[in-house]
């Protein structure tokens, strides 16, 4: 199969397993679900589908995993981007609380779901620890870990000295340790579904952009450079690389990009007390840096990066300093990878779904969370996709609104990166 484009230099290519072959679409096709965009959400969507014994066609512009999916930190982190009082102050006690419980548990769902299929992706279950840079960032890490305890939630508070037991640096105050977090390869992950919904009977062709979008007497039609699919219903997944197919929608969320940068596998020394547990932790602060070891016992530093593809660890040099900075032994170590790639942030930093019609689902607006919150969310969007408004969803349906002066938004995020790293280095 010829991409439209390769994959990013990421390291999980060293560890994946082959992707399986999706050819493009050559010619016409009918099918009841046509999903566009072949990351984590569309994979998974289709996946349910096919078990349930629908047919469906999955378009995607390059290969299976090819976006954020495929090339993000690999982190299986529970919840939403509010701590949940928020979320049920927002949404009410009937919705808010599902939204909770949903949210929080996604990656237990996501766990399961690897373990019934069998992906080999080096799925771990070392917790999620979000930790506190500063005594201002430790207050609001401590009320979300009250919140959570109170709700019943497998979530404890460590204090200073627990912490740096946990992480192996003294830099932070204190950290919330939820149990079900955990981490993995996302490219073996992606390609694992991609296998999967193949295996179900699901139709996959990379290399397949969408280029139009019709309705038609019985639904619709999408056109791709070398054939069309008819389809009764659609599922609009593409998240960060959303365009202009559907009138509006890239005007929705802002594309962002997330940087990642591996070291070698660490010697003894080097890893000696560096996140003992392999747990993923992110920093709580305006401008996020999250960070794991791998099954191979490599270390992976994300965070914001330039603003454009990149292929080595250069760009992002303040992220490897930073390493060195919270581990010191980790001085002279060498970089080997570094990449990045798109993710759609709202501008409310809630996750979108739109149903502008009974016959189109639409999902995007991961803001960072797209692993396990896909996946958990991708049954879902089958059953409504199957069922219909008798399905109900753990995430409100929203209507697509237009973020204002969307043209800027390149200049906007340099902005809002460079603000929000002074005031988290200001602790403010």
């Amino acid at each position: 199969m010829t991409l439209a484009r390769p994959l990013p230099p990421n390291v999980y290519q060293l560890d994946a397993t082959p992707a399986p072959d999706t050819p493009p679409l050559d010619g016409s096709r009918r099918t009841s679900v046509a999903i566009i965009g072949g990351g984590i959400v569309g994979l998974t969507t289709a996946l349910h589908l096919a078990e349930a014994g629908t047919d469906v066609v999955v378009l995607e512009a390059n290969e299976p995993g090819w976006g954020a999916s495929g090339n993000n930190g690999g982190q299986l982190n529970p919840g939403l981007k509010f701590e949940p009082d928020v979320i049920e102050e927002t949404w009410g006690p009937e919705l808010g609380r599902r939204m909770v419980s949903f949210a929080w548990d996604t990656p237990t769902r996501t766990l399961e779901l690897i373990a019934r299929l069998g992906i080999a992706c080096d799925a771990h279950k070392g917790g999620t620890l979000r930790v506190a840079r500063s005594a201002k960032a430790r207050e609001a890490v401590e009320a979300t870990a009250r919140q959570c305890i109170a709700r019943g939630m497998p979530v404890s508070w460590l204090d200073g000295t627990q912490t740096q037991a946990a992480t192996g640096t003294p830099a932070y105050h204190g950290a919330m340790l939820d149990a079900r977090g955990g981490n993995l390869n996302p490219l073996a992950y992606s390609r694992g579904l991609a296998r999967a919904a193949l295996a179900a009977g699901a139709r996959v062709h990379g290399g397949t952009p969408a280029t139009a979008l019709h309705r038609t007497a019985s639904g619709w039609s999408v056109e791709t450079p070398a054939g069309t699919v008819a389809a009764e219903k659609i599922l609009i997944a593409t998240n960060g690389f959303t365009g202009d197919l559907w009138k509006g929608l890239r005007q929705t969320i802002v594309p962002v990009f997330s940087a990642i940068a591996a070291t070698e596998p660490l010697s003894a020394a080097q890893r000696a007390g560096i996140t003992p547990d392999r747990p993923s932790v992110y920093e709580s602060g305006r401008i996020t840096v999250y960070y794991r070891i791998d099954a191979q016992g490599r270390l992976l530093m994300g965070g914001r990066g330039p603003m454009q593809p990149i292929a080595t660890p250069d760009p992002i040099a303040y992220l490897t300093d930073y390493a060195v900075a919270l581990w010191p032994q980790l001085q002279g170590v060498r970089w080997t990878h570094g990449w990045n790639s798109q993710l759609a942030m709202t501008k409310d930093h809630w996750p979108h779904v739109h149903e502008p019609s009974p016959d189109a689902l639409i999902y995007l607006g991961c803001n960072g969370r797209g692993v396990a919150l896909g996946t958990a969310l991708a049954r879902q969007l089958a059953g409504r996709l199957l069922q219909g408004a008798a399905f109900q969803l753990d995430l409100p349906i929203m209507q697509p609104k237009p973020i204002a002066f969307h043209a800027f938004w390149p200049l906007g995020v340099r902005a809002a990166v460079l603000h929000g790293r002074l005031m988290d280095r200001l602790g403010l």
